[in-house]
């Protein structure tokens, strides 16, 4: 393997991305044929295939995937590099590649605008995904940081607590349980849910909420998509939503949605961001990880802005 190179492992990540040779040289700027050889040049330095020939196109073995994770890591090695060298050099430049999760949308720019104006220098790509699309960039190596809640326990990761998150239930201000106090679980379980994809958080949190009730959970409500579906539903009478209150400051505004005071809720939870362990951390996400630990809260919308009608529902972000 002492003879592979960049090019190489480029091209075989060109192919996984394409499943096939013309695809991948149209990427490269190369022509199909130079694809093909540097493919057979990498397979025969190593003595096995990286990729099935079949009818659906190139397909990767378990040593292609090997190439490709280590051509990943080596490039983004390559590009921390160049961060460094901007520090020794007194630099205050880099970039950082940021994914969250689409609950954190609503505050993700008000903090990249914040983080700015320490760092004026410092260029963040961001990525949005829901909660499974995020955890795959994070496997995937195309992210260098995330924000988030439960980091996942199948990748191997630092985390840090940047801030409170409470969940709410909403409802339409017209709604018959608006005006109610102090709602039981098993008053509001006889709602219809407007309710996220599997696997999201606000959803674990509501099946935990619910998983006392006998057979609450085997049909939990109506699936959808996104927040701002929910929300639009939720606005047009079609049921309740257990929701991030960090999602529905404008709607409260215009009081177009409220908060139903249900026993036991807000139900509260925690920002992470999150940072593979076997990475080198760079001067850019050293930065933007002080600048969570210092500031991130600031820039959470404050719940108790949010709902300030009930005092016992009041969320103070930490000081």
């Amino acid at each position: 393997m002492r003879n592979l190179t960049l090019r190489q492992l480029r091209a075989t990540e060109a192919i996984l991305r394409h499943g096939t040779i013309a695809g991948a040289a149209s990427e490269l700027g190369l022509t199909p044929p130079a694809v093909t050889l540097q493919l057979k040049q990498v397979e025969e330095d190593a003595g096995i295939i990286l990729f099935d020939r079949t009818n659906e196109g190139l397909k990767p073995t378990a040593a292609g995937l090997a190439f490709v994770d280590a051509s990943q890591m080596i490039q983004e090695r390559l590009r921390l590099l160049d961060d460094e060298i901007d520090a020794i050099k007194g630099l205050r430049v880099g970039s950082l590649r940021l994914g969250v999760v689409s609950t954190a949308k609503y505050f993700a720019p008000r903090m990249m605008a914040t983080f700015r104006k320490d760092h004026p220098d410092i260029e963040i790509r961001l990525a949005i995904g829901n909660r499974a699309e995020t955890i795959a960039s994070l496997r995937n190596h195309e992210v260098d940081m995330a924000l988030m809640g439960r980091p996942p326990k199948d990748i191997p990761l630092r985390s840090a607590v940047f801030g409170d998150h409470p969940l709410v239930m909403i409802a339409a201000p017209d709604h018959p349980l608006a005006k109610c106090r102090d709602i039981s679980k098993e008053r509001i379980a006889q709602e219809h849910f407007l309710v996220r994809e599997p696997g999201s958080g606000t959803r674990i949190s509501l099946e935990i909420f619910l998983s006392e009730l006998p057979g609450r959970l085997d049909d939990l409500g109506t699936e959808m998509s996104s927040n701002e579906t929910i929300k639009q539903a939720v606005m047009a009478g079609l049921g309740i939503a257990f929701i991030s209150a960090h999602t529905i400051a404008m709607e409260l505004e215009m009081g177009r949605l409220v908060i139903l005071d249900v026993a036991g809720m807000p139900i509260r939870r925690q920002w992470f961001s999150v940072i593979r362990t076997d990475r080198t951390i760079s001067p850019a996400m050293k930065a933007f990880q002080e600048f969570l630990t210092v500031k991130g809260a600031q820039c959470l919308p404050f719940f108790d802005r949010l709902y300030p009608e009930s005092a016992a529902m009041a969320y103070h972000p930490p000081s």
